[in-house]
């Protein structure tokens, strides 16, 4: 199977991120799909790296079971070309979004990074990634922290359901990030839950990342928002553009971004689809 190609890979990506990095602007967005849930955004300077995954870690580990990760895509970057990163979140603990082979060498490469991830998830962050434990900031739901100006809200999410520890904290989050005027909500992996439109809609937010690929127990792993549904709830929470992820990285899990571009356009929902490595810039209104 030949695999898709990023638009934009490695050395020739590192180098666009650190140009968009040097313009930065207060009243504009850089962002970049990475693969799956990972995008990188870059504002005022200052860049931000949701959910990757840029190993072969689960095609390693699954390959000799009945459950094979096969590869779709090419990895967009290597965790190690990727510099100056100011921000880097973890959703949930599943490897897709918290993968030691590649946090382990972006830690190592950027010192002084913030790793942010929900706080019920503490102790397995810190036996993966082999880190202090007070050094995670952890959030949940209804709270919020603010570094170099980029204030991140805490938002649940179900997958497949809302989860939460002995205190109450969150095992799946979701977070909304204000970047001066802009809003943008990256879903982690959710299923539509009781009240989720009323708990984003306060935030007005400008672009949300949510996932396509659906729930299907044949898969034998949690599922997430479908085609339909990420367009039906940027609509309803009155996202000015929805990105889809969650799809072309394993064959096994994965979804036609078509089915979502007919629903957002049934509904007139303004959206944008990435290719790998494509940088797509959001300015205020």
């Amino acid at each position: 199977m030949n695999l898709i190609k990023p638009i934009k890979q490695d050395e020739a990506l590192a180098s666009e991120i650190a140009e968009a990095r040097r313009r930065g602007r207060e009243d504009a967005l850089d962002i970049w799909w990475l693969g799956q849930s990972g995008f990188l955004v870059q504002w005022n300077k200052r860049l931000v790296l949701f959910d990757p995954y840029l190993s072969d870690s689960l095609t390693k580990k699954y390959a000799a079971t009945d459950k094979p990760h096969i590869r779709m895509s090419e990895r967009v970057i290597q965790p190690e070309l990727l510099n100056a990163i100011d921000i880097v979140t973890s959703s949930h603990n599943h490897t897709d979004h918290l993968d030691a082979e590649t946090l382990i060498p972006i830690l190592n490469n950027n010192p002084d990074v913030t790793f942010i991830i929900p706080e019920a998830n503490r102790s397995f962050v810190t036996e993966r990634l082999h880190c202090k434990s007070d050094w995670p900031i952890g959030l949940n739901d209804g709270k919020h922290k603010t570094i170099h100006g980029i204030t991140f809200h805490g938002v649940p999410a179900a997958h497949n359901d809302l989860e939460r520890d002995e205190l109450g904290n969150c095992l799946y989050m979701g977070y909304v990030v204000q970047f001066g005027m802009l809003t943008l909500y990256h879903s982690g992996d959710t299923l539509w839950y009781e009240n989720m439109v009323e708990i984003l809609q306060p935030f007005n937010i400008d672009i949300a990342f949510l996932p396509i690929n659906g729930n299907i127990p044949s898969r034998r792993v949690a599922g997430n928002l479908n085609a339909e549904e990420a367009a039906r709830l940027g609509k309803l929470i009155e996202a000015r553009l929805v990105i889809p992820h969650h799809y072309d990285l394993f064959t096994f899990n994965t979804a036609d971004p078509g089915e979502f571009i007919a629903a957002a356009e049934n509904l007139h929902q303004p959206y944008k689809v990435l290719q790998l490595g494509e940088r797509f810039t959001l300015a205020s209104q």
